[in-house]
């Protein structure tokens, strides 16, 4: 719905069937990673099927202000002419919303860049963490000053020497997008440079994304283990000239429940296209546990279909699960919805890192799968969910969070009406989410 951007709110009502094909949006992690790193990067690049939302759009216009020229080619494609290591502009005030994949990189490259800058963003951002990055950074004497309170944003970066050369420390329980921003960053300096990760790394699929970018840049970063990246002094970035952006492999998670989802009652498969075997993102493997929780899942190079198994339509009800989630933390709060379709509680564990995104997002899906009839129990970094014997029509709020809007419009799947609070927040990361959703249901 392309108005839903404009509205309070969307009321969607009872969905009978999905079924169809879905073609979709450009990652929204991979979109961040190569408009930074083809702004870094010798020569021009040419990106293909680059995500259009809040974010990107967040990014670009960071880019712009820095003085990094880039072009609409139509819907085609968007041309960036690289800065080549030496962003132009050296005094600029950014303001980034709450892109944390603009954010945390631009915060480590602007301040290895001997500037002066101001990143900010919405009050949601002002309680994001980023005091990890900001020591990592200041052990390499980068001047970073906070204009509210400690370890959050705004920043204030000041021009200073930065020591090139020396290892640098980072802790890796929080967030993974600080060791992406130092990864993505350290390349500037020119120097042979050791990260070291302190502690275990949260979500190393979106790592494993970074280094393949840097790869496509000519940076290669060698790994030991997942405590120790080393940079070496002839890493520079040189655009691999045209570059194609996949399918948001965390999108596609929605309209594979769905398939599973509807399949319980007769309808589906739905079949995404733009991921599929040969994807790079961590959350493709989504599909591994719509497998254990009964669905029956094809897929071919850059396309995946999922409906529900022979098992679970016969039962009417998908398979509880109890799992780790920290390899997938994004898709799996469209896990935690699909758990009010199976056969007993499921539990999700180690997702932690769910409380320092867009919302608390622990807090904030329990709340909602309330309203619906489950029973919850939340942890610190944990959420048990009790499937109730009938869903109950409710009016979700959705914390200004895209994912919480996304996942909760599959309770519709259920047979009963649901109101979506604020639809327009999906634009962060698939503003026609919507439309597309409507394409391949039916009341």
């Amino acid at each position: 719905m392309s108005g839903a951007a404009h509205v309070d709110y969307l009321d969607l009502a009872p969905v009978r069937r999905a079924h169809g094909i879905v073609k979709l949006p450009g990652s929204k992690s991979i979109s961040n990673r190569i408009l930074l790193l083809a702004a870094l990067a010798e020569g021009e690049t040419r990106i293909y099927d680059l995500l259009d939302s809040d974010d990107t759009r967040y990014m670009l216009n960071a880019l712009r202000k820095l003085g990094v020229a880039w072009t609409q080619g139509g819907e085609q494609f968007v041309r960036v002419r690289g800065a080549n290591g030496v962003l132009p502009v050296k005094h600029a005030d950014l303001f980034l919303g709450n892109a944390g994949t603009a954010f945390r990189p631009l915060t480590a490259a602007l301040a290895l860049s001997g500037g002066s800058y101001k990143l900010d963003g919405v009050a949601r951002m002002h309680e994001r963490p980023i005091g990890d990055l900001v020591d990592a950074l200041s052990s390499l004497d980068a001047e970073i000053e906070y204009l509210g309170a400690r370890g959050f944003p705004p920043l204030q970066i000041h021009p200073g020497k930065i020591r090139a050369g020396a290892d640098v420390s980072v802790r890796g329980n929080v967030s993974s997008q600080f060791l992406t921003a130092l990864l993505m960053s350290l390349p500037l300096l020119r120097a042979n440079t050791v990260v070291k990760v302190i502690g275990d790394l949260v979500s190393k699929p979106y790592v494993e994304i970074t280094l393949n970018m840097m790869r496509r840049f000519g940076v290669e970063v060698v790994r030991d283990d997942w405590q120790k990246f080393s940079i070496p002094l002839t890493a520079r970035y040189k655009t691999p000239g045209d570059i194609y952006v996949e399918g948001d492999a965390s999108a596609a998670s929605y309209f594979l429940a769905a398939g599973a989802i509807s399949g319980l009652t007769g309808g589906g498969p739905v079949r995404v296209e733009g991921v599929g075997k040969a994807s790079i993102q961590g959350d493709v493997r989504f599909i591994d546990t719509l497998r254990t929780m009964g669905a029956t899942i094809e897929l071919g190079a850059n396309w995946i279909s999922a409906g529900a198994g022979p098992a679970a339509a016969l039962a009417g009800k998908l398979r509880a699960i109890d799992a780790d989630f920290n390899h997938i933390p994004d898709a799996a709060m469209t896990v935690a919805v699909l758990a009010l379709f199976a056969d007993g509680p499921s539990t999700l564990r180690n997702i932690g890192s769910w409380r320092v995104k867009e919302t608390d997002r622990i807090a904030a899906m329990a709340t909602e799968l309330r309203k619906v009839g489950a029973r919850v129990e939340e942890t610190a970094d944990s959420l048990t969910i009790f499937p109730p014997a009938a869903l109950l029509p409710a009016t979700i709020d959705t914390y200004d969070d895209h994912r919480m809007a996304m996942c909760f419009s599959l309770v519709a799947l259920g047979g009963v009406a649901v109101r979506i609070n604020d639809p327009g927040c999906v634009a962060k990361t698939f503003p026609d989410y919507f439309s597309v959703l409507a394409g391949i249901t039916e009341h």
